[in-house]
């Protein structure tokens, strides 16, 4: 798989962010089943800045390894802003990381419903113990929808490593 060349400018910028702070980020991964932790790794010198990650596709895995409330998943499901804050959180404190972002939603081409219909990714960041969550809905086929939600997540990840000089 190869990204554009549009996320791999925002997968730089993004490593140059957290090399300037001494900053380490994560990810934990459901739907993307480690594309976004294999293409932050596609760029050279990663080891510098990227900890390591989870994917953790059962809830199982997200309670034990990224500490996810199983009230949280039986109220809100997988695919939601409580679950994928609490995934990015767990990210941090599972590696070390000051930075990490989480992704869980409905690939396709089966499994949507009329509240998460195929193509719905939840995006969550945590910097520094703050965390927020951004709901897309993206267009495509499975492998469509998981680069589409790696790329945008990264550009939420960036977003909030950059607002951290500003709060």
């Amino acid at each position: 798989m190869s990204m554009p060349a549009s996320f791999q400018q925002t997968a730089q910028r993004l490593a140059a962010c957290l090399l300037e702070r001494g900053w380490l980020c994560a990810v934990a991964e459901s739907c993307t089943g480690g594309l976004a932790g294999a293409s932050l790794t596609d760029l050279p010198g990663a080891s510098l800045w990227f900890a390591g990650g989870v994917i953790s596709y059962s809830n199982d895995v997200k309670r034990r390894l990224l500490n996810v409330r199983a009230d949280s998943l039986r109220q809100d499901g997988a695919v939601s802003e409580p679950v994928v804050r609490q995934m990015a959180a767990g990210a941090c404190q599972a590696t070390g990381a000051q930075a990490a972002v989480s992704l869980s939603g409905v690939a396709g081409p089966d499994g949507g419903t009329p509240d998460k219909p195929v193509g719905t990714v939840w995006i969550g960041v945590a910097v520094n113990g703050a965390t927020d969550a951004f709901c897309h809905r993206f267009e495509g086929d499975r492998q469509a929808v998981r680069e589409q939600a790696v790329a945008a997540a990264i550009a939420h990840l960036l977003d909030a490593v950059q607002a951290q000089d500003a709060a």
